[in-house]
């Protein structure tokens, strides 16, 4: 059984090595969006030619796994994102799970097509702050259907600790200005 401290450096080294190949954050024009597949396009962002979102540094999280229908985020909770309690606020656990989820969904998508959050229930279990370094949100989708696709996705810390849990609704469309064919 692997430790704590052990899946704690792998996180690290895998978040270094994620880092080096990452291109600065900013918006990935829509004409580039809309020619890849989702999962190229999420597979960009992990491989350096696609730009992060600008609030996943804002919010001090990125991107460090994808597949199809799979995708893992892994944050830094700081003091930063204190609630007036001194733990973790629950929209940064809200919009790491959400981030993650939709982007496992988009992972399925062809090009043309994007996604958009209807709905988004989260469940805080226990509360986070800075001594846990490091949570990974987990997400997968359960259903990608042509309108609606649903996933669920776990927040966990090195040691297993399940900090959260959620499920959301995303409404597929086609992004605007694709030729129909």
């Amino acid at each position: 059984m692997k430790r704590s401290s052990d899946t704690l450096q792998h996180w690290l080294d895998q978040e270094t090595q994620v880092r080096q190949h990452m291109l600065p954050h900013g918006v990935t024009p829509l004409d580039d969006v809309r020619a890849r597949t989702g999962l190229e396009l999420i597979q960009g962002m992990l491989q350096g030619y696609i730009q992060p979102a600008p609030f996943s540094k804002l919010l001090d999280f990125l991107l460090v796994e994808v597949g199809e229908g799979h995708v893992a985020f892994q944050g830094a909770p700081s003091s930063e994102f204190f609630n007036p309690m001194g733990t973790v606020h629950g929209g940064w656990f809200a919009t790491l799970l959400d981030s993650a989820m939709g982007c496992a969904v988009h992972t399925l998508l062809p090009a043309g097509r994007g996604y958009t959050t209807s709905g988004l229930t989260v469940s805080l279990v226990k509360a986070l702050t800075p001594k846990v370094q490091r949570v990974r949100a987990i997400a997968q989708v359960l259903h990608s259907g042509r309108q609606l696709a649903t996933a669920d996705a776990r927040l966990v810390g090195p040691d297993g600790t399940l900090y959260a849990h959620a499920t959301c609704t995303c409404l597929v469309f086609d992004i605007p200005g694709q030729s129909k064919s």
